[in-house]
């Protein structure tokens, strides 16, 4: 198949990085997911950390096994998703952070705060609709499928 002129209009104008970005790519892994996306740009990750810290405290590996567990695989998240979303929930006071082992840098642990908490309830009161919304299509598509 040849390539149209006006293809190679629109792939000159527009760079790949801005076509990615306009469509929805590159906003993260799991982002343009159709299942997912919505929920992670509405503030699911954030709420499944506080989640996971209101049962005590816990380190950025760990939580990102618990969130595996408890989406059952579902979701996978990567550290280079984690630790920026766990100093971003340090720098908005919904946690606090603290070394393993201060006179050295080891694991740091956090835990979740009073605003952390308020913040957790609020992100569920938004998407726990969602995810029924979500649970609801998919259990239509099974029954379509079988």
């Amino acid at each position: 198949m040849s390539i149209r002129p006006t293809d190679e209009a629109v792939a000159a104008a527009v760079p790949l990085v801005a076509a990615r970005g306009a469509a929805g790519a590159g906003a993260g892994p799991g982002a343009s997911d159709p299942l997912v996306g919505e929920l992670r740009r509405a503030g699911l990750l954030p709420l499944l950390v506080l989640h996971l810290l209101s049962s005590g405290p816990s380190y950025g590996n760990a939580l990102i096994e618990g969130i595996s567990i408890s989406t059952g695989g579902l979701i996978s998240v990567n550290p280079n998703t984690m630790y920026p979303l766990l100093r971003t929930l340090e720098e908005q006071l919904f946690v606090t952070g603290e070394w393993e082992h201060p006179e050295r840098r080891s694991r740091r642990f956090y835990a979740i705060t009073e605003a952390g908490e308020v913040e957790r309830e609020r992100l569920a009161a938004v998407l726990i609709p969602r995810l029924g919304e979500v649970a609801s299509a998919l259990e239509l598509l099974r029954r379509e499928l079988q």
